[in-house]
């Protein structure tokens, strides 16, 4: 068989699975369609080092390429009218990487922000803002772009995107807790103030109309929160996909709704 017939039949059988992808698509779309949607999904992009390994590429190819699939999911997003999403990019933990890659990752982060800021992204979807972690921690280069960002998207209530960088569950509650402590040894509330939605108030989360996550998706296989959501993921669906966030497509996430539609959530009744 001549190398050209070869091709062609290689070709013709790639164009054959396109077809079944987009159909299934199609077929899924509908199904998920007709169910209860959730209005606030948080995201655990993980694996972007160990696919990179597994290819025979340096890590910072593997965040590269998650970065591009951040697009692609917040699209998927806006497609399904998802009101609020939530994206653990870097972790309290992660700080300790090499100061190499964790320095890329941040520039990945800062390039990709001004970015779609500077092409009017946020405008478009009328999309609120904020990053949450750790302040303190972030380059000053970060905090510039993060404070001019959250700024400008502030009264949008289309839809609200949180990045957590350089954040921690439990930094969070601390946070929050030395924040009632002063007020209280301020004297503007009484102990008997103090209870879950005063906590929750003082939490990163507290612009959220939802501020708990109705899904949590983590994607490489491991079983695992990782500090992420402490408080708010009480209640939260909790699914993990084995690929890793670079092969993440439309249909695993699609798939992943279907399968939160699928739960009973009785919140403990």
């Amino acid at each position: 068989m001549s190398k050209l017939k070869i091709l062609g039949g290689i070709l013709s059988k790639i164009g054959r699975n396109r077809l079944v992808i987009k159909a299934y698509e199609s077929k899924l779309k509908h199904e998920i369609s007709r169910g209860p949607m959730p209005s606030h999904i948080a995201m655990i992009l993980d694996g972007n080092r160990r696919w990179a390994s597994l290819k025979g590429l340096p890590k910072n190819v593997g965040h590269e390429e998650g970065a591009k699939k951040v697009e692609e999911f917040l699209n998927w997003c806006y497609e399904l009218g998802i009101k609020t999403t939530t994206l653990y990019v870097l972790s309290t933990e992660n700080l300790k990487r090499d100061e190499e890659e964790k320095e890329h990752i941040l520039n990945i982060f800062k390039r990709e922000l001004k970015r779609a800021f500077d092409e009017r992204v946020f405008d478009r979807y009328k999309v609120r803002v904020k990053v949450l972690g750790k302040k303190e921690l972030w380059p000053d280069e970060i905090r510039g772009i993060v404070g001019e960002v959250e700024n400008a998207t502030k009264d949008y209530d289309q839809y609200y995107l949180n990045v957590a960088l350089a954040y921690g569950g439990r930094d969070e509650i601390v946070d929050a807790v030395r924040t009632i402590c002063e007020l209280y040894s301020g004297g503007k509330i009484r102990l008997e103030d103090i209870d879950k939605d005063l906590i929750s108030k003082y939490l990163y989360t507290a612009h959220l109309p939802n501020p708990e996550p109705d899904l949590i998706i983590r994607t490489s296989g491991e079983m695992r929160l990782s500090n992420f959501l402490t408080w708010q993921s009480a209640y939260s669906e909790l699914l993990f996909v084995d690929t890793y966030w670079p092969e993440f497509r439309k249909i695993d996430f699609w798939r992943a709704i279907r399968v939160f539609q699928r739960r009973s959530r009785r919140f403990g009744i």
